[in-house]
């Protein structure tokens, strides 16, 4: 995932930085991080990322089955 979440990045011109402040972050190492694969990608922050990248939130990642198991948990969790 992680190169993809880079190379998705870089096609569109946007920076670690801006992508970090989006997410909520203090300082740009916080996305740089996910990147990099030193910290995981949660589901809240995928769906923010995709949206900044214009990407479905299943193209962010080779295994979409992730994505979706994430999405389903979540979505039981809503209606309860």
């Amino acid at each position: 995932m992680r190169q993809k979440l880079r190379q998705l990045r870089l096609d569109r011109g946007i920076s670690q930085s801006f992508i970090s402040k989006k997410l909520g972050f203090s300082y740009p190492s916080g996305y740089s991080n996910i990147e990099a694969g030193r910290n995981r990608l949660n589901y809240d922050h995928a769906i923010i990322i995709a949206n900044l990248l214009g990407v479905d939130v299943s193209e962010l990642d080779e295994d979409a089955n992730f994505f979706a198991q994430k999405l389903h948990k979540t979505c039981n969790k809503e209606s309860a």
